[in-house]
């Protein structure tokens, strides 16, 4: 059996230069077996030619929010609230599970100085560990993994690649490396112009989930949605890391 785990991220994960507005870096991922990404494929496929008639609008979380690009049909209201239930809609009801990592970069910078080492690396750890996690718990044999990450650039992804080969070499702090190659890993990067439908909702999923990162006492409907989907064990939260 075959599992996808879609990897995208919310907010910059440099260290160097800090937005007060956004202070934070989330790394999002969606894993899905093989199934369950076909029908949230074919639901994203239905709405977008249900309100634009072709498959190649790209769902992209910042453009929705401010109706550009394409969103920009948005401002029609009656299209806009066909867009927002038949989205919700497909959220709420299609299977699939979040994991993700965050990292309040201003209470991180303080505790271990703007050289440390790169969040992005750590965070990608942490999915990777509670995916695992995850996988075992379902007791199934021959499930194969394969990540998808949204690309960056050349220098970025190469670094990426070589973490996520040291993973496999050495394990993780939690998981070891046998553990990990049990389940055939393979990362494979995809630009967003592709068009890969987990790629968007690992997208429509992280900024909901930073914003709750970052005001968690405020109204947040989006997070409300994807609140049930986030990896639990026994009742416990197990889907969502906070750094520090």
């Amino acid at each position: 059996m075959k599992y996808f785990l879609f990897i995208d991220e919310s907010g910059d994960h440099g260290l160097t230069s800090l937005n007060p507005d956004f202070p934070v870096f989330l790394l999002c991922g969606v894993l899905a077996s093989d199934s369950d990404y076909q029908q949230i494929r074919e639901g994203f496929n239905r709405i977008k030619t249900g309100l634009w008639g072709q498959k190649e609008v790209i769902f992209h979380s910042r453009d929705i929010r401010k109706c550009e690009k394409e969103f920009s049909v948005l401002f029609d209201l009656d299209k806009k609230k066909w867009f927002y239930n038949h989205l919700n809609q497909l959220i709420a009801e299609q299977p699939f599970t979040v994991i993700a990592s965050a990292i309040r970069k201003i209470e991180y910078i303080r505790r271990f100085g703007r050289l440390s080492n790169d969040v992005y690396e750590l965070a990608l750890s942490f999915i990777i560990e509670r995916s695992v996690f995850y996988l075992d718990a379902l007791k199934k044999k021959d499930i194969q993994l394969e990540i998808i990450i949204e690309k960056r650039g050349k220098k970025e992804d190469k670094r990426l690649e070589e973490h996520f080969q040291r993973l496999l070499a050495r394990g993780t702090g939690y998981v070891s490396a046998d553990r990990l190659k049990a389940y055939g890993f393979n990362i494979r990067f995809q630009s967003k112009r592709e068009n890969n439908n987990g790629l968007q909702l690992a997208d429509l999923v992280a900024y909901p989930a930073a914003r709750h990162v970052i005001e968690s006492h405020r109204a947040n409907p989006a997070f409300d949605l994807i609140n049930p989907k986030f990896y639990r064990k026994n009742g416990k939260l197990y889907g969502l890391k906070i750094y520090p």
